[in-house]
């Protein structure tokens, strides 16, 4: 079975954080015992480092093994994020207001604040035309 290819190039992650530390392969060499060389073919991408290796690199550039991995987002996250980002400060203050008292509600209680709110939402448009046609000349 063939190997899957790795969605992170850890190369290029490495180099970046490297370059923003502002350490030489050499300063990695030193910190790691790892030869210089084998550091520019794993930048390069000619080589895939071990866990073990991976963790005495991050280590000597001072970072996490996992700020080695973009972190994986389920489809539901993405469309969350998504949403949020349509949102006014306002409106998610307001939600966060809504989680926050929610949590101590009966499913049932949820289920008729819910359906309070979309009552509420029906009604205000509908008394907005109603006094928008009175101000109408």
């Amino acid at each position: 079975m063939p190997k899957e290819r790795p969605k992170v190039n850890i190369g290029e992650v490495i180099r970046s954080y490297r370059g923003e530390r502002g350490l030489s392969q050499g300063d990695i060499e030193r910190r790691t015992g790892l030869l210089r060389c084998y550091l520019s073919r794993v930048e390069n991408g000619h080589t895939v480092p071990s866990l073990e290796t991976l963790a005495k690199i991050a280590e000597a550039l001072d970072m996490s093994l996992a700020d080695f991995f973009p972190s994986m987002e389920t489809a539901r996250e993405r469309e969350a994020k998504k949403a949020l980002g349509e949102l006014s400060a306002d409106e998610i203050r307001f939600l966060g207001e809504i989680k926050r008292y929610s949590t101590t509600l009966s499913d049932e209680n949820k289920r008729l604040v819910l359906a309070m709110i979309r009552k509420m939402a029906t009604v205000v448009p509908a008394q907005r035309k109603a006094a928008a046609r009175r101000v109408s000349f």
